[in-house]
C-alpha cells in the first residue's frame, strides 16, 4: 500500500514540476523550425541553380552572336548540333548539377521577326516539357535566334517535394531564354 501512495506522490509531484516544459516546448517547435530552415535552403540552392542556368545560357548566346561559334562549325545533322550546343551550356552548369547534366534540354531556333521568337511557347506533355520540336538550328549573320534552355531541377528534400516541384518527378523546371540579332561576320 505504501508504494502506491508513493506513486500517487510521484504524480503529483511530476504533474505540477514545470522543469521539463522547456524540452516539450522545443520538441513542439523543433518541427516547425527544421521544415522552414529546410525550405529556405532548398529554396536557396534552386535559385542559385537557375541563376546559374540564366547565367550559362547568356554565354552560349553571346559565343553564338559574336560567331565564335558559326553555322559551318555545326553538323547537318541536328541531334549533333543540339549535343553540342547542351554541351556548351553543361559544361557550365555542371559545378552544382550532376555530371552530364541528366535534365538539361536546349531549344536553339532562328527566326524571321522579334515577334515571331517572342510568341515562342513552352509546351508541356504529361506534365513535363514537350521537347518533341526542339533543335539546333542557328542562323547566318544578321539573323535572329534564340535560345532556351530548360533544367529539371530535383527537389532534395522529401517533405518539401509535392509543395515544391511543379513537373513530374518530384521536379521544378528551370527556365533560361535568350533572344538576339547575330553580329555581322563572315558566314
Amino acid at each position: 500500500m505504501r508504494q502506491s501512495g508513493k506513486r500517487k506522490f510521484e504524480l503529483r509531484y511530476f504533474s505540477r514540476d514545470d522543469a521539463g516544459s522547456v524540452v516539450v516546448e522545443f520538441a513542439v517547435l523543433a518541427i516547425p523550425f527544421s521544415l522552414l530552415v529546410f525550405a529556405i535552403l532548398e529554396s536557396c540552392i534552386s535559385f542559385a541553380g537557375n541563376q546559374l542556368l540564366m547565367n550559362a545560357t547568356d554565354e552560349v548566346a553571346r559565343e553564338l552572336r559574336t560567331g565564335q561559334v558559326r553555322v559551318r562549325d555545326l553538323d547537318k545533322d541536328e541531334k549533333k548540333n543540339i549535343a553540342f550546343v547542351r554541351g556548351k551550356v553543361c559544361e557550365k552548369i555542371e559545378i552544382i548539377v550532376s555530371k552530364g547534366c541528366p535534365g538539361l534540354l536546349v531549344d536553339l531556333k532562328s527566326y524571321s521577326t522579334f515577334t515571331e521568337a517572342a510568341d515562342a511557347r513552352i509546351k508541356f506533355k504529361n506534365d513535363d516539357v514537350d521537347d518533341s520540336d526542339f533543335g539546333a538550328e542557328l542562323g547566318k549573320s544578321g539573323t535572329i535566334n534564340q535560345l532556351r534552355t530548360f533544367y529539371r531541377w530535383p527537389v532534395m528534400t522529401d517533405i518539401l517535394r509535392q509543395s515544391m516541384s511543379n513537373i513530374k518527378g518530384g521536379k521544378t523546371l528551370h527556365y533560361a531564354s535568350v533572344t538576339w540579332r547575330n553580329e555581322l561576320f563572315d558566314d
